[in-house]
């Protein structure tokens, strides 16, 4: 798999009939590795060991209700009360963030509110914090602590 702008981290990592599968901690079963689930694994692993956010608060693939259709969000981050927080949305490497990307976000935003925004190709990450009173966005200028976000 490509390397990511991501610190290295050991993942448990299986083969079963030429095809790899990589244990996701979150989900707590083997997951087919894609180079999506590959950027997620690393950012997952990144936001708990190097950022601080707690694993019980993080989930992945968590459907959501948009327009009457089932979407599903990428991983979301939850505040303690388990409200969504945080929408973090994965691309692989190769598949360059754009607007498009953040529209897609955004849309999964209509449904859930959250304070804050990721996206990540593994390669480039992108978080902004959401102003509802203002109706306006700021990118921050790193992936924050997790201390950070619940001081504010």
């Amino acid at each position: 798999m490509n390397a990511l702008n991501l610190p290295y981290f050991p993942l448990k990592i299986k083969k079963v009939e030429e095809k790899y599968f990589v244990w996701d901690i979150l989900r707590k079963k083997y997951i087919q590795i894609t180079p999506e689930e590959w950027v997620r694994q690393h950012f997952v692993h990144f936001l708990i060991e190097r950022k601080g956010y707690p694993k019980g608060l993080l989930a992945n693939e968590v459907q959501v209700l948009l327009n009457g259709q089932k979407k599903r969000c990428d991983t979301i981050l939850y505040s303690k009360t388990q409200q969504p927080f945080m929408i973090i949305e994965y691309k692989a490497p190769d598949v360059p963030i754009t607007q498009k990307v953040f529209d897609q976000i955004t849309r999964y935003n209509i449904a859930l509110k959250v304070r804050y925004l990721i996206v990540s190709n593994g390669i480039e990450h992108f978080c902004c914090e959401v102003n509802y009173l203002q109706h306006s966005y700021r990118f921050l200028p790193e992936i924050p602590m997790y201390s950070s976000l619940m001081s504010e």
